[in-house]
């Protein structure tokens, strides 16, 4: 069976792609903090998927040790790890110049350097391989500078894409592949979003969309394709004082 290892798997759109993985077949690598709700997450697939093999860690991706050792004890444990879905992060964040370092400091260390530490094992793991296929979950937001609460959230978005596109030029004419996903509103226990939010996704048909992409190894990918991908369009054109109503 092949493999996929997911940071940030105990809810929200990682918790879906681990369910909606295991329907497909994949063997399972799933870490995350919250080690109670990831448990539930593995209990459930294992009922649902009896012959999926499920392992599961705790980790937070702002120990870079513990990145780097959580990986390959998934590689050893697997036998190998075929994807890797760079998805954990942060949601917090506040307007620069407002006293909020703090909020805003957490928010890029936890989206920029800890993926970084898995972007770093994770390639580490593909190269010894020459083979494997690692994903970055981007956002919708990445594409342009966004104002008021999501303005570093949006910069530390928009830096794992270069991250990840950067390694793409390294590794490109070998069978090393790599997806950036931008998911736009998707219903999401870390984002806050909610059902009512105009043009969301349910978490299943947002994730549905994600794991579409990653089966297709696109290259880049707004996910739903409807509307975010026209909007794209949109949103990188637009006056400030558009985006700014917008937003």
């Amino acid at each position: 069976m092949p493999s996929i290892l997911i940071t940030g798997a105990s809810s929200g759109l990682g918790a879906e792609m681990a369910r909606q993985f295991a329907a497909l077949g994949y063997d399972l690598a799933l870490c995350a903090r919250r080690t109670d709700r990831l448990d539930e997450v593995a209990s459930d697939i294992t009922r649902t998927h009896p012959g999926v093999r499920v392992s599961v860690k705790a980790l937070d991706v702002n120990d870079h040790d513990a990145v780097f050792r959580v990986f390959e004890e998934f590689r050893e444990e697997l036998g190998g790890l075929d994807k890797v879905v760079v998805n954990a992060g942060l949601g917090k964040g506040q307007p620069l110049g407002t006293g909020r370092f703090d909020a805003n400091k957490e928010t890029a260390e936890t989206n920029f350097i800890g993926a970084l530490a898995q972007t770093e094992a994770a390639a580490g793991i593909f190269r010894a391989q020459n083979a494997g296929h690692l994903v970055m979950v981007s956002s919708f937001s990445a594409l342009r500078g966004m104002p008021r609460n999501i303005t570093t959230y949006a910069a530390t978005k928009a830096a794992v894409a270069h991250l990840a596109e950067g390694f793409r030029a390294d590794v490109h004419g070998t069978p090393i592949k790599v997806t950036v996903l931008y998911p736009g509103y998707i219903v999401s226990e870390m984002s806050g979003t909610s059902a009512k939010t105009p043009l969301v996704a349910s978490t299943e048909k947002g994730v549905r969309a994600m794991v579409d992409a990653i089966e297709k190894e696109k290259k880049s990918a707004r996910v739903p394709a409807w509307p975010w991908g026209p909007l794209g369009f949109v949103v990188k054109r637009v006056p400030v004082g558009v985006l700014r109503r917008m937003s």
